[in-house]
Parts: structure tokens; sequence; C-alpha cells
């Protein structure tokens, strides 16, 4: 997404973990990645600023959100990614496994907003054009899913705050909407079929298959160009609602 972005123009301010983490127990992304990042956006002639945190962070939020502002000059888009999903049966998951999901997948994504939602409101008052607030959801936001009860609520509970933010910001020209992929082809679908002891192929399976034939799952360009599309003035109109993904999955 950051890469076809930069490629339409934008400047890019990328904020991640780039560590691993207590839970789930596979890879994050690194430092190493990151700088990547922003040499490969450089490439491209656009800036690009590499930030380092937690989104359950609160005070790591708010200073990147700063930080972008006074390098970048604003923010115009904000798009939520950051995101973790594992297995767990609901009568044996811990505490902490139900914490660290829904800190991230909801209660980070509703941090990273509210920090940038002022300066959201104050670009699109000075470009008489509509900011963007793009929630990456799941497939898993509009359905129920098997040992993933606490991924469920995370991702229904950010379709739901992709709504509610609709509502509420739209007298201020922004525009917010929500993406629901099947399963992308990511180094977390690999470490998520690490930890059960299964292939990718065998974990895109589980959850009732794709509908089109030889799409276990999708790719990242996918997802980039959806997100491309939306936060473009060709989706003017677009707030509120939740764009699939997914291959046909939650047709079955």
């Amino acid at each position: 997404m950051a890469l076809k972005l930069a490629a339409l123009g934008a400047d890019v301010a990328a904020f991640d973990v780039a560590r691993k983490i207590e839970y789930p127990a596979y890879g994050q992304g690194s430092s190493a990645e990151l700088d990547s990042l922003v040499a490969e956006i450089g490439a491209l002639g656009r800036r690009a600023l590499a930030l380092t945190g937690d989104v359950r962070d609160v005070a790591a939020v708010n200073d990147a959100v700063a930080a972008t502002v006074d390098v970048l000059g604003g923010i115009d888009i904000l798009i939520n990614n950051a995101g973790i999903v594992a297995y767990a049966e609901a009568d044996a998951m811990t505490d902490e496994e139900w914490a660290v999901m829904i800190g991230i997948n909801l209660t980070g994504p509703f941090q990273v907003g509210r920090a940038a939602i002022p300066h959201l409101k104050r670009s699109a008052a000075e470009h008489s054009r509509h900011a963007v607030i793009v929630n990456n959801s799941s497939v898993m936001g509009l359905r129920g899913g098997n040992r993933l009860s606490h991924y469920v609520a995370s991702k229904h509970g950010l379709t739901g705050l992709t709504k509610a933010w609709a509502i509420e910001l739209a007298p201020f020209g922004i525009r917010v909407v929500s993406i629901h992929p099947t399963g992308v082809n990511t180094p977390m679908n690999d470490g998520l079929a690490a930890l059960e002891g299964a292939t990718p192929q065998e974990i895109a399976e589980r959850s009732a298959g794709n509908l089109l034939p030889g799409v276990p799952w999708i790719e990242t360009e996918d997802v980039a160009e959806l997100v491309a599309y939306l936060v473009s003035d060709r989706a003017r109109y677009a707030t509120g609602a939740q764009f699939v993904l997914d291959a046909g999955l939650l047709t079955r």
C-alpha cells in the first residue's frame, strides 16, 4: 500500500512495531524492512518517514503523529493496517490473548485515529478536498470464524468504528471506509500456518474457501489497488461503507 500510494504521488509515514511481540508467536516486521521501504519510496521520488512503535502505546502513537506532521506537513490519508491473527478456543483463551488481540486490532486503530483526526480535519478544510481514513478489517469483520472469537470481535469492532467515524466526521469532509480482504499472501499467513502445524493452503481452506477456483488467497498488490481507489477522488462519495475483496468467500 505504501509503495502504491507513493507511486501515485504520496509522501508516506510508516509506523510499525518492527520487532517480535509477545503474542502471537510469529515474527512481525523489522526495522530493516522499514529502512528498505523508505529507500524504495525515495527511489520513487517521494519522501518517507520510518516510525517505530506499538499502536497500543498512546505516547508512541502521539509522538508518531506529531513527527509525521512536523516532517511531512500534515496528514491527508490515514490507513489503519496494524493487525494480528491467531487461533484459540474460547474456553481456553487467556486474558492476555484476548487483551493483545483487541489492543492491536481495535484499540490501536482508535488511538491512531484519535491522534490523527485533528490533522485530517485541518487538511480537509485547507485543501477543500476530502481527507480519508481506511481501516483494514477482514472478511471476519463481516462473519464468524471458528476458534477466532477474539479476532472476529476485534474486526467487527473495527467495522463498527468505521461506521461511527463516518457519521461523526462527514461534516468535516473526512471519508471513512473499511476494507475486508480474504486471506492475503503475507508472512503473517505463513506464521499462522506454522503455529497450527499446517500449510498456508490448509489455513486458507479452513475459512470455507474462496469461491473463485485456484485462488487460496489474494496478493498484497490486490489490496493496494483497492486502497488506491478508495483514497482517490474517484471514490469521493464512498464513506461509511465496507469494501469486500474476498474472491467470493462471503458469498458461500
